[in-house]
């Protein structure tokens, strides 16, 4: 409880003006050193270690989708599959790009530990030779149904980031994704 208390040697005066942070409605302000607040201001849209996972993995995540939308323009017998495919990729493609930028940007040269961790949605192995082998409308079935799991996946993730990240570019990466793809499964489960 001792650590509650604000009797931390560490966290007494720091020299320097003090600043007063107003609270937010309905709370009382605050006063701090001005070092406490430029850096909670520096901090307040730092990239975290969960912003910085989900570029990584939405970035192998959406390679899958262009992989599974590829096979789509030779493999498809619907004219709605094609086209929910071609829409698919003018987008993700595009998003790949950003996220590359972004993290060129704030991913400080390393790639996060949790890149390789296991993403929601990915086709295994197994799906994707099945995907690679199938023709017309056994194609079209596969497809849609990979895709639909897919698109579940990379909501959960956009979802996830939201709740855990810090960067209002990547919150507003991750509703775009939210949205798209949303508005995506609803047509595919259309087709289906």
């Amino acid at each position: 409880m001792g650590g509650c208390s604000g009797s931390d040697p560490d966290s007494a005066t720091h020299a320097g003006p003090s600043v007063i942070a107003p609270g937010k409605p309905g709370e009382a302000n605050r006063t701090m050193s001005a070092e406490d607040a430029a850096e909670q201001r520096e901090d307040d849209n730092s990239p975290n270690a969960a912003d910085r996972s989900y570029a990584h993995m939405m970035i192998t995540h959406h390679a899958q989708a262009l992989t599974l939308t590829e096979l789509a323009q030779k493999r498809a017998q619907s004219i709605q599959v094609k086209r929910i495919a071609e829409r698919i990729s003018a987008a993700q493609g595009p998003e790949i790009a950003s996220m590359k930028g972004w993290l060129s940007t704030y991913g400080k040269g390393a790639k996060d530990a949790h890149q390789h961790a296991v993403m929601p949605g990915m086709a295994t192995d197994a799906q994707l030779a099945e995907l690679r082998a199938a023709k017309g409308k056994a194609f079209d079935q596969l497809f849609l149904k990979l895709m639909i799991a897919h698109h579940d996946g990379a909501i959960t993730m956009a979802t996830d980031v939201k709740a855990q990240g810090n960067n209002i570019q990547i919150e507003e990466m991750a509703d775009d994704v939210i949205a798209q793809q949303t508005s995506e499964i609803v047509r595919m489960r259309d087709m289906l």
